[in-house]
């Protein structure tokens, strides 16, 4: 069964909670650019090490690869 990704967006990725938690991955993100610890394209994630993203203290962010990050459970 093909994915239907106009549910997901309805579903999930349009509410309210999951538009904060993507609004703030960005924000660590662009810190991490303006730090310089991550360029563009570069392969490397910014983690969340209690799992909230909404959380950007620098003690709770840490650069790691793509596949370390996206792995974590």
């Amino acid at each position: 069964m093909p994915r239907n990704y106009r549910y997901e967006y309805l579903k999930h990725q349009s509410s309210t909670a999951a538009k904060k938690d993507r609004a703030s991955r960005n924000a660590a993100r662009r810190d991490a650019v303006k730090r310089g610890l991550v360029r563009k394209g570069d392969g490397k994630d910014i983690d969340h090490r209690n799992g909230n993203p909404r959380d950007n203290r620098r003690s709770n962010l840490r650069v790691t690869s793509r596949s370390a990050n996206r792995s974590r459970k």
